[in-house]
C-alpha cells in the first residue's frame, strides 16, 4: 500500500526490538471520582496481554475474570499502562499481590465498572533503532503533515494473523465455502517452518486426515479440533462452526478489517476531501451523519473536526450514497458475499459500522536519542493503531 507522505523521505529503522521500546499509556475518559463500590486500579505491565493480566489478578485476588472491568486491549509485547476495574474487594488486599509483571501504580474508588471503550484515546513513546542519516528532520517534516491532514485510520497486517490470510478464512466463511476456510486455517505447507505443523498440513492437504491429525502437536488445539471433526464424519461447515466462537469472530472481524484497509487505500488522496454521498464522522462526539452538501461541511474537515468514513460490512451499517456508495457496493459485489450472509451464520451475526478513513494526531514530537536510534511521541484516538504512523515515518515494510 502506498503511503500518504508519499514525497517525504522515511527514516528507516526497526521497532519492537524489546518491550521497552513501545511503552503505550491510555488516555482515560474520565477520572474515578473516589468513591463507590468499584475499586479502578492504574496498572502497568509488561510481557502479557491485557487478558493474561487480567486473570492472574482474578486468580490472586479470587475473584471472577467476568467481574473486573477494562477499557482497552494492550499489547503484550510492550509496556502498557492501563486502567482495570475490581468489583468489591478489601484494597488492603493489593498489598498482598506480587505479581511477576505487573506493578499498581494507583487505586481509587469509583461508581461504575469500567467498560470497554470508555477511553479517550492512547499515549505512545516508540524507539525506532537502525534509523537513517537525519532521522529526526526527516520524522518531524513527516509528523507535521499527520497533524495537520490526519493519519490514515489503517487496522495493518497485525489484524491478519502470522500468514495474512484470516481475513481471507473469514471471507470464506461469509461466502459458504467452509472447505476454503479450512484449508486456510490448517496452513499451506510451503509457508510453514515448523517442521511437524508443516507435515500435518501437508497430509492433510494429501488427504490423509488421520496422519494429519498425529502429526499436529498438541498444542494446536484448534486444527486438531477440526480434524477430529471430519474423522467423525461431519462436513466441513460442521467442522469449521464447530471452533469457538471467540475465534470465528476474529476470522470475521479480520475480514471486516482488510474490508476497510482497501478503502482507506482507495481514497488516500483524498482523506480530507468529502465525496457526494459520504458519511462524515465527528471526532468529538464518536457519531456520523449523512454529508448533504460536501462543499458546505469541507471546513469542518480541514479543521480535523470530521472525516470521511469507510464502511465495515453488516447488516446495520449505514450505507452511503452517491460516488461513495457506487465505490462501497462495487467492492461488496467484487467479493461475493450476498447481503443475508451477515445475519445467516447463528451467534456470528455482522452488524457492521462506519469508521472514519483518518483519525487526528496529538502531542506529536521526536528525540535524536544517538546516531542511530530515534523517539517518536504521540497520542491517538482509541481504536486507531500507532502502526498507522510509524509506517509513514520509516517508511519501511508494514509490520
Amino acid at each position: 500500500m502506498a503511503y500518504l507522505t508519499e514525497h517525504f523521505p522515511g527514516t528507516g529503522g526497526m521497532i519492537k526490538e524489546s518491550a521497552e521500546d513501545f511503552i503505550v499509556e491510555e488516555i482515560p475518559a474520565y477520572d474515578p471520582c473516589g468513591e463507590g463500590d468499584h475499586l479502578y486500579l492504574r496498572i502497568e505491565k509488561q510481557g502479557m496481554s491485557t487478558f493474561a493480566m487480567i486473570q492472574r489478578i482474578a486468580t490472586a485476588l479470587k475473584v471472577k475474570e467476568k467481574e473486573i472491568g477494562y477499557a482497552g486491549l494492550k499489547d503484550s509485547k510492550a509496556v502498557t499502562r492501563q486502567t482495570i476495574s475490581l468489583p468489591p474487594v478489601d484494597e488492603s488486599r493489593l498489598d498482598q499481590l506480587d505479581l511477576e509483571g505487573i506493578t499498581i501504580l494507583s487505586a481509587k474508588r469509583h461508581t461504575n465498572k469500567l467498560r470497554l471503550g470508555h477511553l479517550r484515546g492512547n499515549r505512545f513513546s516508540i524507539k525506532i533503532h537502525d534509523v537513517e542519516e537525519n532521522a529526526e528532520q526527516k520524522a518531524l517534516d513527516i509528523l507535521h503533515i499527520l497533524e495537520h491532514t490526519g493519519v490514515p485510520n489503517l487496522f495493518g497486517p497485525q489484524r491478519y494473523g502470522v500468514f495474512g490470510t484470516n481475513h481471507l478464512v473469514g471471507r470464506a466463511i461469509l461466502q459458504g465455502d467452509f472447505k476454503q476456510a479450512m484449508d486456510l486455517i490448517i496452513g499451506d505447507p510451503a509457508a510453514i517452518s515448523n517442521e511437524r505443523w508443516q507435515t500435518a498440513a501437508a497430509a492433510y492437504h494429501s488427504g490423509d486426515i488421520e496422519q494429519a491429525l498425529q502429526a499436529f502437536p498438541g498444542r494446536f488445539r484448534d486444527e486438531r479440533r477440526l480434524l477430529h471433526s471430519l474423522l467423525k464424519g461431519h462436513s466441513h461447515q460442521q467442522a469449521v462452526l464447530g471452533l469457538p466462537r471467540k475465534l470465528l469472530r476474529l476470522f470475521l472481524s479480520a475480514y471486516q478489517s482488510h474490508f476497510f484497509d482497501r478503502q482507506v487505500a482507495m481514497r488516500l488522496d483524498s482523506l480530507d476531501i468529502l465525496w457526494p454521498g459520504d458519511i462524515a464522522y465527528i471526532h468529538a462526539k464518536g457519531a456520523c451523519f449523512r454529508v448533504e452538501d460536501p462543499e458546505t461541511e469541507q471546513p469542518r474537515v480541514e479543521r480535523l473536526e470530521i472525516s470521511p468514513t469507510g464502511l465495515l460490512p453488516g447488516h446495520k451499517a449505514m450505507s452511503a450514497q452517491g460516488q461513495t456508495g457506487i465505490l462501497e457496493q462495487s467492492l461488496l459485489e467484487k467479493e461475493q458475499i450476498a447481503a443475508d450472509r451477515f445475519t445467516a451464520l447463528p451467534g456470528l451475526k455482522l452488524s457492521g459500522e462506519r469508521r472514519p478513513l483518518r483519525i487526528p494526531l496529538h502531542q506529536a514530537s521526536c528525540q535524536q536519542i544517538d546516531d542511530t536510534t530515534l523517539l517518536v511521541n504521540f497520542a491517538l484516538p482509541s481504536g486507531s493503531f500507532a502502526t498507522s504512523v510509524l509506517r509513514e515515518i520509516t517508511k519501511s515494510s508494514d509490520r
